[in-house]
Formats: C-alpha cells, structure tokens, sequence
C-alpha cells in the first residue's frame, strides 16, 4: 500500500488537524508505515460536534422512508465497491487475514440493510388511563449527537453496528476510532457521505484518547456516547457520562467460557472450540478463551485441540488458506506473552504454542489447568490463548463458568437440550450459544454482556432503542364548555 495522507471528516468534508499535526498509522504485519493521519485535539473535536449539532436538525427531520433510502444505498455501495476500496485497508491496518476481511465487508452490508430496516420500526405505545377522558401516548424521539468510540479488532463491521443503528434513529454522529485503524473509518465515513447521509450528521475525528477521545465524551453537546472496547476505557467513559447524566452503551471485554460436556463428540468440540478462540488470532471479545471440559472427555478432546490448534495456517495474509495474523501491536503481543509466561510459571502445563511464529503473531496456544487466580484465566488476554480445565459435572461446570468479573457471551457443546437449556439458564452471560462456540454475531441479536463486560446491547432494534429516548405525551379529551 503507497503512503498517504489522511485528513478528518468534519462536516461530510475531509479536513487537516487545526494544530496541522499527523500521526503514523503502522501494519501489524511488518510494522511498516501505511499513512500519516491527521492528530485532532479538542480544537477540532470541537468542530465536529457543532457540524454534528447541526446536522442532527436536518437529519432527525427526514421521513423515516428518506433515512431508510440513504442506509441502503450505502449499503449497496458497500456491496459493489467493498473490495476495491475497503479490502487492502482492512488486511494491513488491522492485521485481517483476506477472509476475515471479507466476512466484515459482508457483515457490514448485512448491517446497513438491518440498519435501513429499523428507520420504520420506531415504535412507540399507548396506555390506559383511570380518567377515560384522558389519552396517553408514548413517543421515541433520537437523542441528537451521539459520539462513537470504537475499536481495532473488526474495525469496518463493529464501527458499521455502532454507526448504523444511531442514524436509522434519527441522531448525528461524531466518530472517534481506534488510533490503530483510522483508515477503515475514514473511509467508512466517505462511503456514508456518498451514500446520500447530510455531511453534518457524519464526522470522524482521528487521533489518541487524551488529545481527542477524552474532550469528545466530556463535550457538553454530546448526548450520548457509545463504546466498544476495553474494560479499562469503558470504565473511564462511564464515570465521565455519568458527571453529566449521558446515556452510554458500553460493550466491555470478556472472558467467555466454552462448556464441553460429557456426551459431546471431542474432536467436532475441539474443532468448534478452536475456530471459537483462534479466529482473528483471540482479538475478539467473546472468544471462548476458557474451556471447561467433563471429565470423560477431558483427554480425547485435549489431543484433538493440540491437534487442531497445530494444523492451522498462519501464512501470508493474502493467502486464503490462513486463519489468522499478527496482533495489533507490539504492546499487545507483549501483554500476551506475558499471561502466558505468568501462567506457566505459576504451574500450567502448555499443550501447544506459547511461542511467537514471527513478528507479531503468536502460534495458538493451548494451556491446561492454569492457576484460577492467574492473569490468563481471569483477564482478558485477547490474543490466541485458550486455557482448558477438567471438572467432574454439569453444577460444576456452570460454577467455574460463572468465576468470572466478565460476562459477554458463553458456549456450551452438547447434544442433550436438557443440559444445554440448563447450562444456558444458569450461566450469568449476555448470550449463550448450544452447539457452537461463544464468538457469534447477529445484525438483530442483542449484543452485550454483564459485569466488566459493559452496559447496554447493540444489534437490531436494541440498538435503535438505546439510541432514542422515551417521551410521554398525553391529552385530555375533556369538554371544556366552550
């Protein structure tokens, strides 16, 4: 990929940082610079939320039939051009292997269609009354400019969910990424822009959490704020949110647990479970990082996970045949050899990996048996490490399953609905899946979890929900005798 320049969005127009200041964006895959981007500040955050303030009046008064008509022909220009200008950006800034980044320019389509659809689904209610001359209604109404953080690890399809869904209600947006991977969100932005959506309703502000993400959610004109990311930031974006009594929906980290239980077959299960940790090498949020395997088929299903963690493919990104890349950065390979070397050291026996294949990819990792109080098992490691222990029950399963400060998403393999429905009812989790793996995504599903792993749900009309705010209008149908 040639170097380039980026500037900000900020009134549907590309704009240079008011300080003319520029950040490097780096390849995960060989660390070499991809483009200089424009660093904002609160100067420039500044003037993305009066273009959004204004934008908000001209796009919250469109027919719902005119917001639905911008979003689908956004989606279509996703769908006919999605290759030739999102593809390269997706593979290199973050680090995707081809076919993860063509799952996120399908999902993304899926999702502005979704999008689209909830336009007209804004429903509100009606009441009864003691008086019968009184009338209630109650109304959802867009809350105005809502800011959007969002993260590095799917950074077209979960910016597109968070995006979406807002706008289909009626509000503005002012969009700060990840600093990872400005690229897909500047060019996400244009292709909104494009797509017909007024340029105010549409800003994306580039640049670090201190400089640009900290005066964005402490901005007086802010309405709402949206998050996806670590637990660490969500916390801080809360308790700002909270000074200024702002909605915020925040979808944290997890720590999801895969339940592998007696009757399951144990290669099928190891196979599910290493597509459910190792897709995108572990940096998704509810990757079952933490296998709880019965007993009986604790020792096939332990050699059939060796054996599939140690076929998978980790070659150039292009080639269709690999499964996963590099991490993110530096940093976060560091963190992840570190909960791994920890782990080992406090008594886990590796089963495969724990070595790095190149650069920043780490070979997947399997650990057996690590300390319950080590950084592997209760931490988010967000890399390609599962750690699996052995447990004597269903009751003890779901306990172990429920040992955790996170609680996003959980799995449970088996081929008894009595077991699965139970272990479903029983785990403390956002969602559970039977018969899959814990990593699943739904443009209708209600995403979100419990604990550290965040406030609120995004996905189909629990996206557009959180994103309006209610309002009761009634009447009195009294005669007044005039």
């Amino acid at each position: 990929m040639a170097m380039r320049q980026q500037d900000l969005i900020i009134a549907g127009r590309r704009q240079a940082a008011c300080s003319g200041a520029v950040f490097d964006v780096l390849a995960p895959e060989d660390e070499r610079v991809l483009a200089q981007v424009a660093r904002a500040d609160a100067a420039d955050v500044n003037l993305a939320v009066a273009a959004a303030r204004k934008g908000f009046t001209a796009w919250s008064a469109l027919a719902p039939k005119e917001r639905e008509a911008a979003l689908l022909r956004a989606a279509d220009l996703v769908a006919a051009h999605g290759e030739a200008r999102l593809l390269d950006t997706l593979i290199d800034e973050s680090g995707s292997a081809i076919t993860k980044a063509r799952f996120e320019i399908t999902y993304t389509v899926d999702l502005l269609r979704t999008a689209a659809g909830e336009a007209r689904r804004l429903y509100g209610d009606t009441f009864p009354n003691d008086n019968p001359q009184r009338l209630s209604m109650v109304f959802r109404e867009p809350m105005g400019v809502v800011a959007i953080i969002s993260p590095y690890n799917a950074p077209l399809s979960l910016l597109t969910k968070m995006t979406a869904f807002p706008l289909a209600a009626g509000n503005s947006v002012v969009i700060k990424p990840s600093e990872e991977t400005p690229l897909t969100a500047l060019a996400l932005g244009e292709l909104l822009v494009e797509a017909g959506i007024p340029g105010d309703a549409i800003n994306v502000v580039t640049g670090f959490g201190a400089d640009c993400g900290a005066p964005l959610t402490a901005h007086p004109d802010i309405d709402c704020i949206a998050l996806t990311g670590s637990t660490a930031t969500g916390t801080l974006v809360g308790a700002e949110s909270m000074k200024r009594m702002r909605r915020c929906q925040l979808e944290l980290g997890g720590k999801s647990a895969l339940l592998v239980l007696r009757d399951a077959d144990p290669v099928a299960a190891a196979n599910i479970a290493a597509q459910g940790i190792f897709t995108h090498a572990g940096q998704i949020c509810m990757a079952n990082s933490r296998i709880v395997v019965e007993r009986p088929v604790y020792d096939a299903f332990i050699a059939a996970l060796k054996q599939a963690a140690e076929a998978i493919h980790l070659g150039d990104l292009r080639d269709e045949r690999t499964q996963y890349g590099p991490l993110i950065n530096r940093a976060a390979t560091n963190k992840v050899m570190g909960h791994i070397e920890q782990a080992v050291a406090r008594g886990a026996t590796v089963l495969t990996g724990a070595e790095i294949e190149r650069g920043l990819v780490i070979r997947p990792t399997v650990l057996l048996e690590p300390d319950r109080n080590s950084a592997v098992w209760r931490e988010e490691s967000f890399g390609p490490v599962a750690s699996v222990v052995a447990v004597e029950n269903l009751d003890e399963a779901i306990a172990v399953a429920n040992d955790s400060d996170y609680g996003l998403s959980a799995a449970v393999l088996t081929h008894n609905l009595q077991w699965g429905f139970r272990a479903a009812r029983g785990i403390r989790s956002g969602s559970v899946h039977i018969g899959m793996h814990a990593f699943q995504s739904n443009a209708l599903a209600p995403i979100g979890g419990l604990g550290l792993s965040g406030i609120g749900r995004s996905g189909g009309k629990y996206s557009t929900e959180e994103f309006t705010e209610l309002k009761w209008v009634s009447v009195s149908l009294e005669d007044d005798g005039s």
